[in-house]
């Protein structure tokens, strides 16, 4: 018994998202952006059951319309006009670690072979056809994945191809995702590929709130009962998106209205057409859900609210929004002349969301290009003027005067760091990894279903069997024990650990800032060959676990903005707090290899009469004797050079880099003066 979809309190965004798509699946579904615990799941899950029902083909898998069969359906063809079953419409959940297999469906490549019959098991994606694909946590599914997940949700089929051997299906469906930015963001080309988005989260009023409590009690003291209390609402629902399905061709959409959709598509510059399609589809949903036959101003303002935010990103640190004031002025320089102004509540549609912009600065945090609060800007200032470091303290004090946050220098292009061997884990685009995408390296044995055939390997298996096989004429006789599964080799992602020296030794202002740029480039390296990421910090007397590791990316280099220096080095705290990290990490994540970068002088300081630089290195050995990959990047500058960090690379077992050697243009720079000297 899921939980009543009329009975959820506020999510009015995420609501009417859901039911335009509904109503129009060419929109293109819902990606659904919140913090924990605010109810998308309950709320996505509960849509299914207010869709209205299909009829279907008997026995058909691929849920073939009785009316208008799929001509090419594998379990075809159909008989058009048989008569058919009615079942409600599905939700089909589609889970992280989901195989390409699993999604998309699989060949069964040994019976082909053997038997030449082409025996097709169906997917996810089949089991979703005239329904709703879910998925949560998208963010945390590979990117092939969310990828293939589009392409079926925009052409409304479904392609497998093995070895020469190919099925095609129908796979119309609404695909909804949801996910937590905090566990890290889509790429902004997958995030332009869902038609629309919406940020929620919990509600701020008491009285709401206890609402969601009171309801949530009722559910859970008696499920059936409080279903039966919302049957009418959920009935109003059902029969309101069949209108408004019905309504939609009849809808038209005017010269002037679609001047409207591409002047606020162009006023936001967002990328490409497909942000302009998806805005009118969406107009064109809500004025049929409204009731209307033709699209209004008020129409293509709600569908802009929806269809835009997500595509304004320039680059992953950038947060999705909508600025209301642009929005008005784009909708009223479109205005035919005569028209009068349409406010945001005429057409009985709901108000815009929270936070879309509405220039009260208390919904979102301020973008990295605005301009700072006044508060913001005496930090910043604080934090900047003059080059002068912050120097240890001497004596027994132990603690030097802490200074503001340096703001980091610019990004660059990191070059790639990776973990040596050949590992098994998250497919990613860091290190060489065994995966189920990449190039052929070799074939085995196959110990269950042949998914990726190395033709090749299984015809020269095959070959010196035919006589005892019995062939006369042409073709190959192939056993089962022929079969040769191909063994790919990819790349993966892995877990990345900053671990940072934020002390007093690194505080002047010039070196901290290019510290930080340089640390800011390798989280952008790290978002783009999807590694997870952590930040440990090590200032005064101890190290800090400034971001357990975490898929946000996002997360960590805002902690790195504002991490203030000062102190004493405890280098040796740094790599300890390190290893308890990666102990942890090992058990939960067990196939994600790590990566420790740590960005130091190599400088350590402790107590007084306590030997802190060998702590530093022992602490650094046991990292190398647990087999922990790591790269040292030297932050020391000047003319003289104790060269410590280098020794800590030795006793780390780890590459050392001058911070200036970690652009990527750097390290061609160095391939080509080694060219020119050979």
């Amino acid at each position: 018994m899921t939980y009543p979809f009329g009975a959820v309190v506020g999510m009015d965004d995420m609501r009417l998202a859901l039911l335009l798509n509904a109503v129009s699946p060419a929109i293109g579904g819902v990606l659904v952006r919140g913090e924990k615990g605010t109810a998308k799941s309950t709320t996505v899950r509960a849509l299914a059951a207010v869709l209205p029902p299909v009829d279907v083909v008997p026995g058909c898998r691929f849920a073939c319309d009785p009316a208008a069969p799929d001509p090419a359906c594998p379990d075809g063809p159909h008989e058009r006009g048989v008569p058919g079953q009615t079942r409600p419409a599905r939700l089909v959940e589609l889970p992280v670690g989901a195989s390409e297999d699993r999604v998309v469906g699989s060949l069964d490549l040994e019976r082909a072979l053997t038997e030449g019959v082409k025996a097709f098991e169906p997917g996810l994606l089949a089991a979703a056809h005239r329904g709703v694909l879910y998925v949560d946590e998208v963010n945390l599914l590979h990117d092939h994945l969310v990828d293939l997940l589009l392409d079926a949700a925009a052409l409304g089929t479904a392609y497998v191809e093995r070895e020469g051997v190919s099925v095609r299906h129908a796979a119309r469906f609404l695909l909804v995702g949801t996910m937590n930015p905090e566990e890290g963001e889509l790429r902004p080309q997958l995030l332009d590929r869902f038609g629309l988005t919406v940020e929620v989260a919990a509600p701020r009023d008491p009285a709401e709130r206890a609402e969601v409590v009171r309801r949530r009690f009722a559910y859970d003291a008696d499920p059936a009962g409080f279903a039966a209390s919302w049957a009418g609402e959920e009935s109003a629902l059902a029969a309101g998106i069949a209108a408004a399905r019905a309504r939609l061709p009849q809808v038209a959409l005017s010269d002037d209205a679609l001047r409207q959709v591409t002047a606020v598509c162009a006023a936001f510059d967002v990328d490409g057409l497909r942000a302009d399609l998806v805005t009118a589809r969406t107009a064109m949903a809500h004025a049929a859900w409204s009731g209307r036959d033709e699209v209004t101003e008020d129409d293509v303002r709600v569908a802009a609210r929806l269809a835009l935010p997500h595509r304004r990103r320039r680059n992953p640190f950038d947060a999705p929004g909508l600025d209301d004031d642009t929005l008005e002025q784009a909708l009223s320089d479109s205005r035919p002349d005569d028209d009068p102004p349409e406010g945001p509540g005429d057409g009985g549609t709901p108000p815009p969301p929270p936070g879309s912009g509405d220039g009260s600065g208390d919904d979102h945090p301020r973008a990295d290009g605005d301009p700072p609060a006044p508060e913001d800007a005496r930090h910043h200032d604080e934090g900047t003027q003059g080059d002068g470091g912050t120097r240890e303290a001497d004596g027994g004090s132990g603690q030097a005067r802490e200074k503001a946050a340096v703001a980091p220098s610019d990004p660059f292009r990191a070059r790639r760091l990776e973990v040596p061997g050949i590992g098994a884990g998250a497919a990613g685009r860091r290190s060489r990894a065994r995966s189920e995408r990449g190039r052929v390296v070799g074939s085995v044995r196959p110990s269950g279903p042949v998914t990726r055939l190395h033709l090749v390997d299984t015809v020269l298996a095959a070959a010196p069997h035919q006589v005892a096989r019995g062939r006369t004429g042409p073709g190959l006789r192939v056993a089962r024990e022929d079969l040769r599964q191909a063994t790919l080799e990819g790349r993966e992602g892995n877990l990345v650990l900053f671990v940072v020296d934020a002390s007093g030794s690194m505080g002047s202002r010039q070196r901290m800032g290019a510290v930080k740029g340089a640390v800011l480039s390798l989280l952008l390296d790290a978002y783009q060959r999807r590694d997870k990421v952590g930040l440990v910090t090590f200032r005064g007397g101890e190290a800090e676990l400034a971001l357990p590791p975490t898929w946000s990316v996002e997360a960590a280099a805002a902690r790195l903005r504002t991490l203030p220096t000062g102190g004493r080095t405890p280098l040796a705290a740094g790599l300890q707090r390190a290893t308890e990290v990666l102990r942890v990490e090992r058990v939960r994540d067990p196939q994600r290899r790590p990566l420790l970068v740590v960005v130091t002088d190599g400088r350590a300081t402790g107590a007084r009469g306590s030997d802190a630089l060998g702590a530093a290195h022992t602490a650094a050995r046991r990292l190398a004797e647990a087999g922990t990959a790591g790269v040292v990047v030297d932050c020391e500058s000047g003319p003289v050079r104790l060269g410590l960090a280098g020794v800590l690379g030795l006793h780390l077992g780890a590459q050392t880099l001058r911070l200036e050697e970690l652009a990527a243009d750097a390290l061609a720079a160095t391939v080509r003066s080694a060219r020119e000297a050979a």
